[in-house]
């Protein structure tokens, strides 16, 4: 390794995202930035191409001389539909380099979502491979707004260019001078799961991503040279401006619950990995599938779980894989901002578990440096702007509001989101993100998680939170999850608790599980006058994570049951 790397690297001078890329390709330009998959070996083993710094960096300037070629220019909104692999990681630095804004969304969203969000970003480019140009071509996506179309892979009937025939008019050894933008110049939009409606468009600006890149830095200590294991597409394009390598995993992305616990192991064995990004629903999978093999991973420094809460069962089994030094960490945060807060195992294993057992809702630790955070009234109406009486004393359940540099400023083509999401703040400038989730600070300064602002059941005669009546039900062994969701207009809503049970649980058992949940229940008073329980074989979630439970289809499906 490249003696330089054995330090963290300061922050590039330029506040475009991609600078990060260059500045690494110098310090360590023949260490490895990418393992991609490439089918397996004569032992039936995976293998991999391997990419160094300086070729991520030399063949991502090479497509943004390519791109340009094409009319992709500075500000041009370019939908990006490419499977994890080098051409994702160098046309997403690439774009970033030209200061183009790449529109990334998920393709499980569904097709009325897709195209909903396509119409709403109304791009002028579009860069996919054959499957996603199909659809585009099929199902109309962005048609109005659409100009330049760039496949990649082989090209058919839909015209445009193709990026293996652009690149061959590129000399490899030409020059780029990437563009200098400011630091609230738009980079990308970045599409959120919607779990709670239709996704929306969250406006990241360069200085958001270079924030949240020097925050995981600083929080996780994450230094150049070590190797990152993302599960997660988005997050792996932190490993190179970290100067991680990055192992691209052999699996579904858009199906992390039913990943191969194997494969995932054999890729943190052979690389030595030091760092792992996972969903909630991955981890517990990875995590069974090891206790049940005898397996430890000492290389592993830390693992990043996000995008519901985890379970302390789940973090228990996981970090029994781990050296007594290493964590699984769980930031909270969302696509509008991340991180927000940020806790270990350690601490929640030691203290905070059992209180989150009583219904006290889930500790995510304290705030980040750098992040404002207030909890405020709960309400469903916009707030014009802000002021300090807002914000709740300590121990009162309220909605989190922050306010930091990795918090995006705004919602593309979404002014109703806009008017709802976000506070300005005329004092001290800037504004306040609310982040639709429902919390409070405790005593030490940190922060409980008690669920989403639109999940909570207002019945006639008090509010229950989601998370904390959960937790409750969930110390029973034969639950793998539950759901509690109202059925009825708010106000007057009857709470009804929907369980999905773990797997090999005899369902002829149900009846004694019934009354052993009442049992628990009955003995919380925030959870006592919940009386319906119905059992579902498996709860809807949503594609990005496979971990946010879709409690308003829960609720739909509760209410035809019960009718």
């Amino acid at each position: 390794m490249n003696q330089a790397a054995s330090s963290p690297a300061s922050p590039p001078c330029s506040a475009n995202v991609a600078a990060h890329l260059p500045r690494m390709a110098q310090l360590q330009p023949q260490a490895p930035a990418i393992y991609i998959p490439r089918g397996t070996d004569r032992q039936q083993q995976t293998d991999y191409a391997q990419y160094s710094f300086a070729q991520l960096d030399g063949e991502s300037s090479r497509m943004a001389l390519a791109l340009e070629s094409l009319g992709i220019r500075r500000g041009v909104r370019t939908v990006l539909m490419v499977p994890p692999g080098f051409e994702f990681f160098a046309l997403t630095f690439a774009l970033f380099k030209i200061g183009a804004v790449p529109v990334l969304v998920d393709p499980g969203m569904g097709v009325k979502n897709l195209k909903t969000c396509l119409a709403e970003a109304q791009p002028q480019a579009f860069i996919g491979i054959p499957k996603a140009h199909l659809a585009r071509v099929l199902l109309g996506w962005a048609r109005p707004t659409l100009k330049i179309l760039l496949t990649v892979g082989r090209r058919l009937c839909w015209g445009g260019s193709s990026l293996e025939q652009l690149l061959k008019t590129i000399p490899r050894d030409k020059p780029y001078e990437m563009a200098h933008t400011e630091a609230d110049e738009i980079a990308a939009i970045l599409f959120t799961s919607g779990s709670t409606g239709v996704p929306k468009g969250a406006v990241y600006s360069h200085g958001n991503f270079s924030a949240q890149v020097e925050m995981l830095r600083q929080i996780y200590d994450i230094r150049p040279g070590e190797i990152d294991l993302p599960t997660f597409p988005l997050f792996a394009l932190f490993a190179p401006a970290l100067g991680m390598s990055s192992v691209v995993p052999e699996m579904d992305f858009t199906r992390p619950a039913d990943v191969d616990p194997a494969k995932i192991i054999a890729a943190i064995e052979k690389f030595e990995i030091t760092t792992m990004f996972g969903s909630p629903a991955l981890i517990d999978r990875i995590g069974r599938f090891g206790e049940a093999q005898g397996i430890k991973l000492p290389s592993l420094k830390r693992a990043i779980s996000a995008g519901a809460p985890v379970p302390a069962r789940v973090l228990e089994r996981f970090t029994n894989l781990l050296s007594d030094q290493a964590q699984v960490f769980t930031p909270y945060g969302a696509t509008e901002a991340l991180p927000v807060c940020s806790i270990g195992s350690a601490e929640i294993l030691a203290e905070t578990r059992q209180a989150t057992d009583q219904g006290r809702g889930v500790c995510v630790g304290k705030p980040v440096p750098g992040i404002e955070l207030e909890i405020i009234a709960i309400s469903d109406a916009p707030i014009a702007q802000w002021h300090a009486d807002l914000g709740l004393a300590v121990g009162e359940v309220g909605e989190i509001v922050v306010k930091g540099p990795q918090v995006t400023r705004s919602y593309f083509n979404r002014p109703q989101s806009m008017e709802l999401g976000k506070i300005p703040d005329p004092d001290q400038g800037g504004f306040y993100h609310r982040m639709g989730d429902l919390g409070y600070r405790d005593e030490q300064g940190r922060i409980w998680f008690c669920g989403r602002k639109a999940h909570r059941v207002m019945t006639a005669a008090e509010t229950l939170f989601t998370i904390p009546c959960e937790a409750i039900f969930n110390t029973h062994d034969d639950l793998f999850r539950s759901a509690l969701v109202g059925v009825g207009e708010p106000g007057c809503q009857r709470p009804i608790l929907c369980v999905e049970l773990e797997k090999g649980v005899d369902s002829a058992g149900q009846d004694r599980i019934r009354q052993e949940l009442l049992a628990i229940g009955a003995a919380h008073s925030i959870t006592s006058n919940i009386e319906t329980i119905l059992f579902h074989p498996d709860f809807p979630v949503d594609i990005r994570h496979n971990a946010k439970i879709f409690r308003e289809k829960l609720a739909l499906w509760a209410g035809e049951k019960l009718s």
